[in-house]
């Protein structure tokens, strides 16, 4: 069952999270100033929220069952 299955795109600077994307909240959440800068910026093109929704279903749910089938299959 893919439900509960979340997809998060995360940007790191020196060890720093600054910014990130999380499927299940739909939008860029900024940690640091440039962080929350960017994020307004990036939340503002519905074209590249769009593209990171749509990452939920090409990647994660598109490899999520080889993942599984070889986790059960240890």
């Amino acid at each position: 069952d893919l439900h509960g299955i979340e997809y998060i795109d995360s940007y790191v600077f020196n060890k720093v999270e600054y910014i990130r994307f999380n499927s299940t909240v739909g939008r860029y959440v900024g940690y640091t100033e440039h962080g929350v800068k960017n994020a307004e910026a990036l939340n503002s093109d519905a074209g590249i929220l769009g593209q990171e929704q749509a990452e939920l279903e090409r990647f994660c749910k598109h490899n999520a069952a080889n993942h599984y089938s070889a986790i059960l299959d240890k």
